[in-house]
């Protein structure tokens, strides 16, 4: 069995190489807290060894964050650091590519004063729009993976002594990610052909409509014309492969903004903004959320909805099967690009350019004029299970099943 040390110069190796794929001449941006710095330093590593041009890391700490939001004046959050946007969004023009490290106590801002939240998120969101049409066109290449933390494993393995906590969720990473196969890149590019596969099949198929039935949810989503189902990897606009998410278990697609209707219970909790959200459901009519109802996070979910008028929506509709390795795991990560990976899941907000065809090359008005929403949040959240059933309707009205108790039904 290989170190510890070994496994997570793999991780990074995959990183550099499948996740964002560094070109020569690159720059590379990376998202990452103090703690995941171990990680942060090999993947710098690697990046120069595929001959990026710089890496520029932009550091976070927990500790300040939790003591800016409880010490700082709410003004503080009403307003975004212009420089830290101009440099992003300069990169993104410049074709740098991103590497987000995800590790953050899910638990983290609880009790904090929800008002600063839903300024901090509204202000971000407002000026992060040019960066996020770059990112959500796949204009460059991006990826979200994840490190493990003190926090956030306290969380997941509370019944693990202290020592063991942090060791084990990093083996669950390093399973969910293929690390502890022999050629964990080669084990990504046979994932990635799979779920082209069932991508390939759905946009064969054009569904005009998807019916989802499960305890606590009978919801009926239209899918915009020419809509386009993706698998895994994506391609930047000069071509190159890359994977926005890893691990990553979905097909996804884009919801039709206004043809969404009837009801929605999630299976999963959703953690967002250092806060847990959880047995909520949400009613549709027309498109819009019309009803929130949440055992947990009532207003933290109320603030999210009522971000922009976009956020009345949903953008991304996602397809995973409950036989997935990270749903059968049996683990509750409280964390989203972990759990959306065990679950069908949707998402509060934008939706991808790309999920329509030649909607990367579309502005912001033409694709409103086609369905696809667009907004400052984009936020998924969990809401498949074993029993849930989904049909597909096409424009002609015949009803195909595509997914049977939890699980893909061809």
């Amino acid at each position: 069995m290989s170190s510890f040390n070994e496994k997570l110069e793999k991780y990074a190796e995959l990183i550099v190489k499948t996740g964002v794929n560094v070109q020569p001449d690159q720059k590379v941006v990376i998202n990452s807290s103090i703690e995941s710095a171990p990680l942060a330093r090999l993947i710098t590593k690697y990046a120069f060894l595929a001959k990026a041009s710089d890496v520029i890391i932009n550091w976070s700490d927990e500790a300040v964050t939790l003591e800016r939001y409880k010490g700082a004046p709410l003004k503080t959050f009403e307003t975004a650091p212009r420089h830290r946007v101009a440099e992003r969004t300069e990169l993104a023009k410049e074709g740098a590519c991103f590497i987000s490290i995800v590790s953050e106590d899910p638990d983290l801002l609880k009790g904090v004063d929800g008002e600063k939240i839903s300024a901090g998120q509204k202000a971000m969101g407002a000026a992060l729009v040019e960066f996020r049409e770059i990112m959500m066109a796949n204009i460059v290449s991006w990826t979200v993976v994840a490190a493990a933390s003190s926090g956030w494993a306290q969380k997941v393995f509370p019944d693990l002594p202290e020592a063991e906590q942090v060791p084990k969720l990093w083996e669950t990473i390093f399973e969910t990610t293929r690390i502890n196969t022999e050629n964990p890149i080669a084990a990504w590019k046979a994932h990635d052909d799979t779920l082209n596969a069932k991508a390939t099949s759905l946009n064969e198929k054009q569904f005009k409509t998807l019916h989802y039935t499960a305890p606590g949810t009978d919801l009926y989503i239209g899918l915009p014309k020419d809509h386009l189902w993706v698998g895994a990897g994506s391609y930047n606009e000069k071509g190159h492969e890359f994977m926005a998410n890893m691990p990553t278990e979905e097909v996804f697609c884009c919801a039709e903004k206004t043809s969404v209707n009837g009801y929605v219970s999630s299976t999963k909790p959703l953690s967002y903004a250092g806060n847990i959200i959880d047995n909520f459901t949400l009613t549709f009519k027309d498109g819009k959320i019309v009803k929130v109802e949440a055992e947990k996070g009532q207003a933290i979910l109320e603030d999210l909805v009522s971000t922009d008028e976009g956020s009345h929506y949903l953008g991304e509709v996602a397809l995973v099967p409950d036989p997935s390795p990270i749903s059968q795991s049996g683990i509750l990560f409280y964390n989203t690009l972990f759990d959306e990976n065990a679950s069908n899941h949707l998402a509060i907000g934008s939706a991808y350019a790309f999920n329509i065809k030649g909607g990367e090359n579309m502005s912001r008005k033409e694709l409103d004029a086609r369905g696809v929403n667009t907004s400052l949040v984009h936020v998924d959240f969990m809401i498949g299970s074993s029993e849930m059933d989904i049909d597909g309707v096409t424009e002609s009205g015949e009803t195909i099943p595509v997914f049977r108790g939890g699980d893909w039904a061809f």
